[in-house]
């Protein structure tokens, strides 16, 4: 359970708020002035802070702006007995979560408590994300790729050693996996950066148009070829040619490709004179290009080539622990260009984006968050913001227990379980049971529980 900081100078106010927070189990500090639970505090982990505001020493005004200042997302309750609204307005100014004057209804302070510890756990875990996002593209090479998982992490260290050469990269991975900004990667850290970056999706063309395309033609060469074209192996000379779609190309053009790669030259359609180009060639595809080789659609020969280094694009369910700096990328850009100012994601909405499997993978994640970004109505994303088949595909980990069980052992299994589900994440797993990192590091070290990071 929380921890609670209790300052007030009447006895019997302070012993009785002790006594009511202890019975609803939470762990209790008090202090008989300001100065003092400035003290506790610099010393000890608190969830909330509650406080009068005339006490000796230093008042709870006092000790309100040095919170503010030093813990911003540390919730505070103000009590007094000497309440006024320009008193409420200038605390909550100042930074209180609620303002109470004494007597105190306990039980409405109670629901405040609860409240404000949740919505702080939650302002405190989607600050953390977006810090972690922030150093992530500051230590990474290329920042557009965003990735704390060990596929990324490995791929991202291929993509890094293969940029600045002349090697053909082949990339692979399902639709929507981004396999396209692991081409503009590769060019961004080659020396080719500053070149010409030529792109052909190749499955947006008929067989016709894509000969034409790649290698231009001839005046003449067809009727309606009034003048001469330039194809995009010339307009690449010297940079890099990113093929997408490569397994959706004809034979024929397959024959001019493996040409191509093979002596650096072509000719225009058309043309009778060598051309000879210096070009990077980056392919992507979402086909089983082994497979196509083998049922007789693919040249194997040209397979090689193309195949000198492969950068394989994990999809989105073997990367789950990207989903939320992903999806807080996401909504950084719709934020922005929706002019909103959403602050995150409730823990109910990261278990559903978790839980979803993503055929789509980041394309649909995208669409996901664009979706809840226009519907959501509050501070935070909330699962029924997100699309219906998201939500209720939210099913996740089933945990069992054998009964008769204890309330301990429950929550050690709880516990365990998420964990493990996280993948040792003990971050993720506090986000997903609803809490702070601090609440699930207390409880486990109260229930013997090791494991995590």
């Amino acid at each position: 359970m929380a921890s609670l900081l209790i300052a007030d100078d009447e006895k019997n106010i302070l012993s009785g708020l002790q006594l009511a927070f202890e019975d609803e189990g939470y762990e209790v500090l008090t202090a008989p002035n300001g100065k003092e639970a400035w003290d506790k505090l610099q010393k000890n982990i608190v969830d909330l802070v509650i406080t009068d505001l005339r006490m000796p020493e230093m008042d709870g005004y006092e000790l309100l702006k040095r919170i503010s200042s030093a813990y911003p997302t540390l919730p505070v309750i103000v009590l007094t007995g000497h309440g006024t609204i320009e008193t409420a307005v200038e605390t909550m100014r100042d930074g209180a979560v609620d303002f109470f004057t004494k007597p105190v209804d306990i039980d409405k302070l109670s629901l405040v408590v609860k409240k404000s510890i949740k919505a702080s756990e939650l302002q405190e875990q989607n600050r953390k994300l977006s810090e972690e996002l922030k150093r992530l593209r500051k230590e990474k090479g290329y920042s557009r790729i965003i990735g704390r998982s060990q596929r990324v992490t490995e791929m991202m260290r291929l993509v890094e050693q293969v940029a600045d050469t002349r090697a053909t990269v082949l990339i692979t991975g399902e639709s929507g996996t981004g396999k396209e900004l692991v081409s503009d990667a590769l060019v961004a850290l080659s020396s080719r950066a500053d070149k010409p970056f030529v792109k052909v999706h190749a499955a947006a063309l008929s067989s016709t148009l894509l000969e034409d395309e790649l290698f231009g033609h001839e005046k003449g060469a067809f009727t309606g070829a009034v003048s001469l074209k330039k194809g995009r192996f010339e307009l690449a000379d010297g940079g890099t040619l990113f093929l997408d779609e490569i397994g959706e190309i004809d034979s024929q053009t397959q024959v001019k490709l493996l040409r191509v790669l093979q002596e650096r030259e072509f000719e225009r359609v058309g043309g009778e004179k060598p051309i000879s180009v210096d070009v990077r060639v980056i392919c992507a595809t979402n086909r089983n290009l082994e497979k196509e080789v083998r049922e007789g659609r693919f040249r194997e020969d040209l397979f090689f080539r193309l195949n000198v280094v492969r950068i394989e694009v994990p999809p989105l369910r073997e990367r789950k622990e990207d989903i939320d700096l992903l999806a807080a990328s996401f909504l950084e850009t719709f934020n922005t260009e929706d002019k909103r100012k959403i602050l995150g994601f409730t823990p109910a909405a990261k278990k559903a984006l978790l839980s979803y499997s993503w055929p789509g993978n980041i394309r649909e994640l995208k669409n996901a968050v664009e979706s809840a970004v226009v519907l959501c109505r509050g501070d935070y994303i909330d699962k029924d913001d997100l699309p219906l088949h998201i939500r209720e595909s939210a099913g996740g980990a089933k945990v069992t227990f054998e009964l008769p069980v204890t309330l301990d052992e429950a929550e050690k299994r709880l516990i365990l379980e998420t964990i493990s589900f996280a993948r040792g994440n003990k971050t993720k797993a506090a986000e997903l049971l609803g809490i702070g990192r601090k609440t699930i590091t207390r409880r486990m070290q109260e229930l013997s529980i090791e494991g995590g990071e």
